[in-house]
């Protein structure tokens, strides 16, 4: 199989970044799950799509490099993890979609987590923070080359952390949610 067939497997060109792959991941193992999909051909999509991440997640940097850094990657990939993978794969497909989406694999689709949104929402509070004491020091102790800071950039810049703010604040209160809601369904089946 050539890289081309991995990413044209997922739906990509081959060109694409490491974050769509994960995204297209994540649709197409919804799509091909033998737990949600129930055509005869679901199980074999499911381990290709499954195979094709696995290859380009673990070796996405080298197959940048060069055609021969492909090569190599290839045939590393079909010696080792080609039958591991298609065993992940098999085991995946036999799981309910539920048991599939709490794997490590499928975690490593996620584009924000908790530590993430919590960062971003630290970053933006800093942004306000220095914002606002920055702009109340420069009244006060105004450089003389550059005189008075401008209300437009601090408007501007309260505005970008505000945004910022918001931003994290909705990410944050939708993650809540839905690990309550997992933690909830846990609760449930135990």
């Amino acid at each position: 199989m050539t890289l081309e067939d991995y990413f044209h497997i997922l739906g990509l060109p081959a060109d694409s970044s490491l974050d769509d792959v994960k995204k297209a991941y994540r649709q197409k193992a919804r799509l091909y799950h033998p737990d949600i999909n129930k055509s005869p051909d679901a199980i074999e999509r499911f381990i290709a799509v499954t195979e094709a991440y696995d290859f380009l997640i673990s070796n996405f940097d080298k197959v940048a490099d060069d055609a021969e850094s492909f090569r190599q990657a290839m045939e590393e990939w079909r010696k080792y993890r080609q039958d591991r993978s298609k065993r992940k794969a098999n085991v995946y497909a036999r799981a309910s979609y539920i048991t599939f989406k709490k794997t490590q694999l499928y975690k490593t689709t996620r584009i924000f987590d908790g530590t993430t949104i919590i960062f971003s929402l630290a970053i933006s509070i800093m942004v306000i923070v220095y914002t606002v004491f920055g702009y109340i020091y420069r009244l006060k102790h105004p450089i003389p080359q550059f005189g008075k800071p401008s209300v437009l950039v601090f408007i501007m810049l309260l505005l970008l952390g505000i945004l910022f703010f918001s931003i994290s604040l909705i990410y944050l209160k939708d993650y809540r949610n839905s690990s309550k809601k997992r933690r909830k369904k846990r609760n449930r089946q135990e």
